[in-house]
């Protein structure tokens, strides 16, 4: 197993794109992650993988906040931005998007597919990275569909049906 045949194979998964919030003493800041995951229905847990390295993990250490934003289809340029590679902003330019003050003073991206608020519960080091594990304080959605990643592009997820041209196609009885 080597590293280079691992990041490929991982390219070739979907995930959705979040950008990470926190602010406090250390700032505003916000990154750009692929890895975040449901912890606990009961009680409501999140988890978000950050580089270890990353400015925002210390921040998040210290405010003891953060939010996860899970991007809308129309919201690649925001990604972009807090991914370090923006096409026209700055890097990591709250000034890309419109944000809103959460109940816990984390910024909220107004328009997002999802919105979560959190709690450091705790953080874990995992070879390169910090594995930051949230109580979710708060949460709400948007009708719009959320943002996808896949072999180094932006996707917009289809349901399968509309994939196929919206045909409803029967199963054929075996046999027939």
């Amino acid at each position: 197993m080597t590293q280079t045949s691992f990041v490929s194979a991982m390219g070739a998964a979907v995930t959705g794109v979040n950008v990470v919030t926190t602010e406090g003493a250390m700032g505003r800041l916000g990154l750009t992650v692929s890895s975040m995951a449901s912890v606990s229905a009961a009680p409501p847990m999140l988890l978000v993988c950050i580089e270890r390295r990353s400015p925002i993990v210390r921040a998040i250490q210290a405010h003891r906040v953060f939010a996860v934003n899970a991007l809308g289809v129309r919201q690649a340029a925001v990604a972009e931005t807090f991914a370090g590679r923006p096409q026209a902003d700055e890097p990591y330019d709250f000034g890309v998007a419109r944000w809103e003050r959460g109940g816990t003073g984390v910024p909220l991206l107004v328009g997002a597919a999802a919105r979560f608020e959190c709690l450091v519960a705790s953080v874990h080091d995992a070879g390169t990275h910090a594995i930051v594990v949230g109580d979710v304080m708060a949460s709400d959605r948007n009708a719009v569909r959320a943002l996808a990643y896949s072999r180094r592009t932006y996707a917009r997820p289809v349901p399968l049906e509309a994939a196929r041209g919206r045909e409803r196609r029967r199963p054929r009885p075996v046999g027939v």
